[in-house]
């Protein structure tokens, strides 16, 4: 059985209250919400209205939608790739090629996310593609060295090196400098 909507918002503002270290009557002062009405809100014993809740989020610091992050828990995807495994793709862009591994995929309203473990080769005269999308990028060099272009800038990534960017720039790897260069990608967009 699962608990009611009332009971897991409940639980989640109790949750975050208590994160904060606010007492009820510190997020009533904040939130003009009543001790007493958080109390009840907390325990599952009343249906708050979306304008109270708005308010104690806001309180909070959080978004309205993460009071209602336990509401359903009932359907949740996960994705777990033994090492070595992911469906593995080769992206072919005039003569160059490169070969990605997907490591999973997560589309929920609003937000799709993508995980990859992307390895290119070197290749004379060969130029990997750019990119311009949308959402944000996150890259982690695993081994080998690069010249990555982010708009106009031009950036020497080497193992361990991290970057992070809105993708709508034209983006991508220029030059691979080593025999091969393999990375984490990781893309999130709202859809």
């Amino acid at each position: 059985m699962t608990d009611s909507v009332e009971t897991s918002v409940g639980g989640v503002l109790r949750q975050l209250r208590q994160v904060n270290s606010q007492s009820a009557r510190d997020l009533a002062e904040a939130s003009g919400v009543s001790a007493g009405m958080i109390s009840r809100i907390e325990s599952g014993k009343v249906s708050p209205s979306l304008a109270t809740l708005s308010a104690l989020a806001q309180a909070l610091d959080v978004p309205l939608a993460s009071l209602f992050r336990d509401t359903g828990r009932s359907r949740s995807d996960f994705t777990h790739v033994e090492a070595g495994q992911g469906l593995t793709s080769t992206r072919i862009a005039g003569s160059h090629s490169h070969d990605f591994v997907s490591l999973g995929f997560h589309r929920r309203q609003g937000l799709r996310f993508e995980p990859f473990l992307v390895t290119l080769r070197r290749a004379e005269g060969d130029r990997p593609p750019e990119y311009q999308g949308y959402g944000c990028l996150f890259i982690y060099i695993l081994a080998g060295e690069a010249i990555y272009a982010y708009d106009d800038r031009r950036l020497h990534l080497r193992p361990g090196d991290s970057l992070s960017f809105d993708a709508e720039l034209r983006h991508g790897i220029v030059e691979v400098l080593t025999e091969e260069v393999r990375f984490l990608s990781v893309q999130a967009e709202r859809t």
